[in-house]
């Protein structure tokens, strides 16, 4: 590819624009401009000389796959990470910033794809963290810091109470408490990391007209996002990265889909829908749920999962697909109901009853309940595993010979990058990490695996290898559950069961598997009351 105004560089081969940073329309001076920044972690390259200009009142989306540098250099800008060579000037001067404490005090504001949040705090005191002022008598003035919350609350569109526990809250609602939290602080810059990944389409477009009144205030926005389709409608420029390294730089005009993925890429993307099965037949029932009940998510949900079956559940965000695979893996109880697993009712009391008898779960929220950051990926690779990796049958203690062994089978077979197994899980990209927290359950022998969410925050080329993975495992004798907010992705399933307000309203086969009816459905145009009981058989 090489478009107009762009060249590629022989050295590197990448594509680059003419000059070293980029150029912005006008005579406006860039707010902040970022040269030759260098980050390596271990013998991990993460940066390898990026040049970067961010102006006031601009949208710049910096699109990649996972691991090209993009979350890398939005930490060096939040004092998360020291360079290791580089300059970064602000309002042209040249600015050090070796702590979280400095960012803020420049104006630099981040949402990232973890949410930081007190879980046991409400909602209006997590927005306003750090932010109670003082009155003129020199007293906390906590009058005022709420009242400027309830209007920014106000503002995003928060429909739940404020004084409600954080904890309490779906992932998509904790995500708008964040990005309340921020909107809260005078901020120069905001970036955002993956910020529609969780949430509903209503709540993405509210978030587009917030970000449009944030540049119309001269607030400049780092926008990072595989939905190449937000990049397109929302960038004023783009900036692409590769291996640590820009690669492209363009113009509104500049920018098309296939330009974007083969920045990404390097080359075409692949297709990113999970292939459809080659005409074959659904297997035995392998796991079924009757009249399950846990008040006020799940209302009454009958559904089955057969071998070499997979079935996608649709849903809005609040629908109930996240608490209902809880209570499929044991990670909530049943209030009512019963779940048979071939045909035997089983009491699942906990995540260890789902995993001992073959039911594994990857949740929507990898960082905080899939992987433990701080271990290497040997560790959450074989943290399901452990009686398999034990030296004799009496004996508890674990052979890490075996274990790594293990791992490096499993990073070979999901691709893991970089493939040393011996990584902190804290240093992957969130795609690798992604494929770390689905490669756990290829160990053993599983007869289900629920996956929610399994693509979030991933790019073009992981979301490709994550799907590809998917079918092999159902071709293989697998029943799987998909749960996606992105009901393209929902297309190429088997079946697609579809939530609205606790309940499944309708089953979709066949040509009648369509984003149209996905959407009716989960918008109600069926009652809710008319829950269907799902038999997983043709009707």
């Amino acid at each position: 590819m090489q478009d107009a105004g762009h060249r590629v560089d022989s050295e590197e081969g990448v594509l680059v624009t003419p000059s070293s940073t980029d150029a912005s329309s006008g005579d406006v001076a860039p707010l902040v401009s970022i040269a030759g920044i260098v980050k390596s972690f271990g013998a991990v390259q993460a940066l390898k000389g990026v040049d970067l200009d961010i102006f006031p009142g601009e949208v710049h989306g910096l699109i990649g796959a996972n691991g090209a540098g993009k979350s890398t250099l939005i930490r060096v800008l939040a004092g998360a990470v020291i360079p290791d060579a580089g300059t970064l000037t602000v309002d042209g001067e040249q600015v050090t910033i070796d702590d979280p404490r400095q960012s803020t005090e420049l104006g630099f504001q981040f949402l990232h794809q973890e949410l930081n949040l007190v879980p046991k705090f409400d909602t209006l005191h997590n927005m306003s963290l750090g932010l109670i002022g003082r009155s003129k008598l020199g007293l906390a003035d906590r009058a005022s810091t709420f009242r400027r919350a309830r209007a920014v609350a106000q503002e995003i569109g928060l429909d739940f109470p404020l004084d409600r526990p954080v904890i309490d809250l779906a992932v998509a609602q904790k995500w708008l408490v964040a990005l309340g939290r921020s909107l809260m602080r005078r901020a120069r810059i905001v970036a955002f990391d993956e910020p529609t990944a969780s949430l509903s389409a209503k709540e993405a477009k509210k978030l587009f007209s917030i970000i449009e009144r944030m540049t119309d205030d001269g607030i400049a926005v780092l926008y990072v996002s595989h939905r190449l389709e937000e990049i397109e409608a929302l960038s004023d420029r783009v900036t692409a990265f590769r291996e640590g390294r820009v690669v492209a730089r363009f113009r509104p005009h500049e920018v098309t889909r296939g330009s974007l993925i083969e920045a990404i890429t390097g080359g075409e993307a692949e297709a990113v829908s999970i292939a459809p099965a080659d005409s074959v037949e659904a297997g035995p029932v392998v796991l079924e749920g009757k009249g399950l009940v846990r008040r006020p998510a799940v209302k009454g949900v009958s559904l089955q999962l057969r071998e070499r079956e997979i079935t996608g559940l649709a849903g809005l965000v609040g629908s109930g697909r996240t608490e209902l695979a809880r209570l499929l893996f044991g990670a909530d109880p049943l209030q009512q109901g019963k779940i048979s697993l071939d045909g035997k009712a089983v009491k699942l009391r906990s995540p260890a009853d789902a995993n001992r008898l073959g039911v594994g779960l990857v949740p929507e929220e990898r960082r905080s309940q899939a992987l433990f950051l701080n271990k290497d990926a040997t560790f959450n690779v074989n943290i399901a595993s452990g009686p398999s990796l034990q030296v004799g049958p009496r004996m508890r203690l674990i052979s890490m010979r075996k274990a790594r062994a293990q791992a490096r089978q499993m990073a070979e077979h999901v691709d893991l990058r970089p493939a040393n197994v011996d990584t902190v899980v804290r240093n992957l990209s969130g795609g690798n990490q992604q494929k770390l927290a689905l490669g756990r359950w290829l160990l053993g022998r599983r007869r289900v695996l629920i996956l929610d969410e399994p693509t979030r925050g991933v790019d073009v080329g992981a979301r490709a290898q994550i799907h590809r993975m998917l079918r092999d495992l159902a071709d293989e004798g697998m029943a799987l559950l998909v749960i996606s907010s992105d009901f393209e992705e929902l297309l190429s399933c088997d079946r697609v069961l579809v939530m609205r307000l606790g309940c499944i309203v309708e089953e979709l086969r066949g040509g009648a598997i369509t984003q149209d009816r996905m959407l009716r459905a989960a918008y109600g145009a069926q009652s809710p009351e008319t829950t269907l009981t799902t038999s997983g058989s043709t009707p």
